[in-house]
């Protein structure tokens, strides 16, 4: 049996997005497709590849969840200059020590961090999850998603015939050829 086009086949999980961001739940549906495009540019669905997906880009939501709490925290006593003072170190702080984990091998996949972070502050700041605004919740809401996209990625590559351009190139070449 013939497998359908990886299009339709992406196109057809793509449409599962629209309900995953419906109320109640009201998800971040980006949220898998930035997971799902970065597990196939990090080389595919493969067993290796979606581990540290899944490693790492918990990793940059949390960060980025500390980053929001820290925010808030410290704005709750300082204003104006301090407070931007505290914004720029927390930031500095947490956003330098989520990358330098990538020191260590288990956590070397420093893009998957960024996947999660910025997945996280538009869950966060777009008003999405079952509480808008709640930044745990938030964070339960965004790591969830990011984990659905490279199985969205598997099931792509599993489910669906891929297109490859350039063995139809060296067979329309070898077909003038001969």
């Amino acid at each position: 049996m013939r497998k359908p086009p990886a299009e339709i086949v992406a196109s057809l999980l793509a449409v599962t997005t629209i309900f995953i961001g419906m109320p109640p739940w009201h998800l971040p549906p980006w949220a898998i497709f930035v997971s799902w495009a970065g597990t196939f540019a990090a080389g595919g669905p493969k067993p290796d590849v979606m581990r540290k997906m899944w490693i790492t880009m918990p990793i940059g939501s949390i960060a980025a969840c500390l980053i929001v709490l820290l925010f808030k925290w410290s704005g709750s006593f300082l204003t104006g200059g301090a407070a931007l003072a505290a914004q720029c170190v927390i930031l500095f702080c947490l956003n330098g020590l989520m990358m330098s984990l990538g020191r260590f091998k288990t956590f070397s996949f420093v893009p998957g961090m960024f996947f999660g972070f910025a997945s996280y502050f538009a869950t966060m700041f777009g008003g999405f999850g079952p509480v808008p605004g709640d930044p745990i919740v938030a964070l339960v809401a965004c790591v969830a998603m990011n984990a659905l996209g490279p199985i969205y990625a598997w099931l792509t590559a599993d489910l669906g015939a891929h297109h490859h351009p350039a063995k139809e190139e060296v067979r329309s070449v070898e077909h003038a050829v001969s």
